[in-house]
């Protein structure tokens, strides 16, 4: 199979490409700098130069010429908005497919470090997270475009682990540079639900082999309240654990930052199990404490 990948450089597009590759996929991906054409021939993915504004013309000719697209990007939401709607103009009436990552965000929940009871599983409603309400109409484009002859799906991960991550775990090390404690908001009983890496690509490659079109798959494998992975990783660095408000989370991590590390995420992935059979191999995000490079995040202020 013939895959165009848009974000094939990042920490999700390019798992997701070398996973691809590894199975014998021809694997193209998009690259906007020579430095990430370089990156991706190391990886034995063929580069194609473009990116998703001055270029993008050749980005989405080089889509067209794939069976599959991938869109892993991490990018401004008007240059999102505008790439799937130039994407699926060009693959309309193809029968290709069309696979979009987005991610849990949609559905962040503002609890300022408490639990919340709401968990979301495919066809759940909710209130959309106002800075997420892009990535929410995306969404809803890339799953109508099966009305214009594509195979779209959406793929909605919790939060992503792995190595090389910037998630939760990650943050919690950065405040201890910061304070010399590891930090959580509030009761720091928020959660996101998690999945490793692994155990993304894994569903990526099962929806391309066998995904229904129009269909929204989530990934999840557990989760844990921000309080517990501070307090491991004050363990592991013999410091405290400490609560932080909304200031001076915001001097820690920035004010995104400190959005994140406060709110809830929860989901469940019925359809995902029940129409892909996919089940997560990793489900222990704790199994990272410890690592050197996580480690290093805090060795300034240790």
């Amino acid at each position: 199979m013939k895959i165009f990948i848009i974000g094939a450089t990042g920490f999700v597009g390019g798992a997701i490409a070398r996973h691809l590759a590894g199975s014998g996929h021809h694997v193209t991906g998009l690259a906007r700098t020579e430095a990430a054409a370089v990156t991706l021939k190391a990886r034995g993915i063929t580069p194609a130069p473009g990116d998703l504004e001055t270029r993008r013309p050749e980005m989405i000719t080089a889509a067209s010429l794939a069976d599959t697209v991938i869109y892993a990007a991490q990018a401004d939401p008007a240059q999102e908005t505008a790439t799937l709607d130039d994407l699926i103009q060009t693959l309309a009436g193809s029968g290709k497919t069309l696979v979009f990552l987005s991610g849990s965000g949609v559905f962040l929940q503002r609890t300022a470090g408490s639990w919340s009871s709401d968990s979301f599983a495919e066809d759940d409603p909710f209130t959309v997270e106002p800075l997420a309400a892009a990535r929410k109409a995306v969404e809803d484009t890339v799953l109508a475009a099966v009305s214009h002859g594509i195979r779209a799906m959406v793929i909605r991960p919790g939060l992503i682990w792995g190595p090389g991550d910037h998630g939760h775990l990650s943050m919690v090390y950065q405040s201890v540079a910061a304070t010399g404690a590891a930090c959580y908001v509030g009761e720091g009983l928020n959660t996101y639900s998690h999945v490793h890496i692994d155990d993304v690509t894994l569903l990526f490659a099962l929806a391309l082999d066998k995904g229904i079109p129009g269909a929204l798959y989530h990934a999840v494998a557990g989760e844990i309240p921000n309080r517990w992975i501070a307090e491991r990783v004050a363990d592991d660095l013999g410091c405290g654990a400490r609560s932080v408000g909304e200031g001076e989370a915001a001097d820690i991590w920035g004010r995104f930052g400190a959005l994140i590390m406060a709110a809830s995420s929860r989901c469940r992935a019925p359809r995902t199990r029940r129409q892909l059979g996919w089940y997560p191999l990793h489900t222990d995000m704790l199994t990272m404490v410890g690592e050197p490079r996580l480690k290093e995040l805090a060795a300034t202020r240790l």
